[in-house]
């Protein structure tokens, strides 16, 4: 199976976003975080990572704004509650090169489930005690509509303010 949305990483990037798999109306708009009721470019611009209000299909615009994007499973696309191709060693080797070879600062995990499948078990949302080499770790909550009931953007926040912080 091929990938459904490529990834958008290169070097010199404060940020790459990890989600678990592409949304099914992501995979098919050819976007990261597609679906109408995402949060997930709202927040970034409430929280200043970008100066604007993108759309996803303006992601590629985010490298402007030293931002990457990719998902732990590239081959499958769904919602995190529903049946995803499992998560391989091989996935979770292809995110460890990608951020050894591309160097951001911040790693951060877009769902609780996707932060918890790569450290395989229970975590909480914030930065993890384990870094990867130089790159801070972070869980932070899903912008999915699906998961409206635990959505706390004041991590969101705390995370931004984290990255500004670090220069």
């Amino acid at each position: 199976m091929t990938d459904k949305l490529s990834d958008l990483l290169q070097r010199s990037l404060r940020i790459v976003l990890c989600g678990t798999a592409a949304g099914t109306t992501s995979a098919a708009a050819r976007a990261y975080y597609a679906h109408p009721q995402n949060k997930f470019w709202k927040i970034l611009h409430e929280t200043k990572l970008t100066p604007e209000r993108l759309q996803p299909q303006q992601y590629r615009a985010l490298l402007e704004h030293g931002i990457g994007l990719t998902d732990l499973v590239k081959a499958g696309a769904g919602m995190d509650r529903a049946t995803l191709p499992k998560l391989t060693a091989a996935d979770r080797a292809r995110l460890l090169q990608a951020i050894a070879t591309f160097r951001p600062k911040f790693l951060a995990f877009t769902s609780k489930t996707a932060g918890q499948k790569f450290f395989d078990g229970k975590r909480d949302y914030g930065e993890q005690s384990e870094p990867i080499g130089d790159t801070r770790v972070w869980i932070l909550p899903s912008t999915s509509g699906a998961a409206n009931g635990s959505w706390q953007p004041e991590i969101w926040h705390r995370f931004a303010d984290e990255v500004r912080a670090a220069g």
